[in-house]
């Protein structure tokens, strides 16, 4: 499995972290938003090629499959022009930042079949794939999930302090790895609800989301996410159930004493990002659909697309 990466910054580096543990697989060709740090990485990480456009890589024919970590919104358009290059894609999240253009790309891998599988890393973190084997086991029903996704990013930083070339969303990027994982543990979303807090001078972006979620089973789910937070960083989901409270921080899982759960044994390895990719090269290999394939997760894009909507509905009011 040839496979070119685009986007070689913090996150990228992820995946070809992730990339060199998987038997068989080579990674051939980097794309970065500059020559230096595209050789750079290519060198690292002994890929033969190395550019700033993606379409060099597309033409190779010793490029099986692409893996997009660039700016949110190219996402849509590289992971359409991907497919119909005929190359398989993994598009990191969020697919798009609209709903418009999140039905484009499933169109697209509809008319193609290629792979095409978005970075849902939650459904691969062994704490989540946990919970969801005892769901799926018929051993626990979510009944709330209480989520936190709380950042200091006042300036527009990646995850190395590095300054980026674009910038985040809480609703778009962030909100949608709960959105997901919460349809994904209890069920398609049928009803949502978002209020943000005053947007950023510069950044243009709201620092602050409240959004209120309620599945077919009843669950539901209390999100609160923020650029503001001066305090412990990440995402920490507490999943309360029928038989069991459990609070996931990551790859790692404790139950509502704070004890810990043994999740070694949940997969092949304790990295959700190495899980994810993993998947990624055996759906390819295998010719099916992989977990957090564009079909799979569109419902999570759906909601968004409604939250982004009455968002700025909200605004007209103000």
């Amino acid at each position: 499995m040839r496979i070119a990466l685009a986007g070689a910054g913090a996150f990228g580096e992820k995946h070809l972290d992730a990339l060199k543990l998987i038997d068989g697989v080579e990674i051939v060709s980097i794309i970065s938003r500059t020559e230096e740090q595209a050789a750079a990485v290519a060198k690292k990480y002994g890929a033969s090629h190395s550019s700033t456009d993606l379409a060099e890589a597309l033409a190779r024919d010793d490029v099986d499959a692409v893996i997009l970590c660039t700016p949110t919104q190219l996402h849509a358009r590289q992971a359409i022009a991907c497919m119909q290059a005929g190359k398989h894609v993994q598009v990191e999240i969020p697919l798009a930042d609209s709903w418009d253009d999140a039905r484009a790309v499933l169109k697209t891998q509809q008319e193609t079949g290629l792979v095409c599988m978005v970075g849902h890393t939650r459904r691969f973190n062994p704490s989540h794939q946990f919970v969801h084997n005892r769901i799926r086991a018929g051993e626990f029903a979510v009944q709330q999930m209480d989520v936190q996704t709380y950042f200091f990013r006042r300036r527009n930083m990646n995850a190395k302090g590095q300054p980026r070339s674009w910038t985040d969303h809480l609703l778009w990027h962030h909100a949608a790895h709960t959105i997901d994982l919460f349809a994904y543990q209890a069920g398609r979303i049928v009803a949502a609800n978002a209020m943000q807090g005053p947007k950023h001078p510069e950044l243009g972006i709201a620092m602050d989301m409240s959004i209120q979620l309620k599945s077919e089973t009843g669950a539901l789910c209390t999100l609160s996410l923020s650029f503001n937070n001066e305090g412990p960083l990440g995402t920490f989901f507490r999943y309360i159930g029928d038989t069991a409270t459990y609070i996931a921080r990551y790859d790692d899982l404790v139950n509502g004493s704070e004890e810990p759960v043994d999740v070694t044994q949940v997969a092949v390895s304790m990295n959700g990002i190495e899980l994810q990719d993993r998947e990624f090269v055996s759906a390819i290999r295998e010719g099916r659909m992989p977990n957090s394939a564009v079909a799979d997760v569109m419902d999570c894009y759906r909601v968004i697309g409604d939250l982004a909507a009455s968002l700025d509905q909200q605004d007209g009011w103000s």
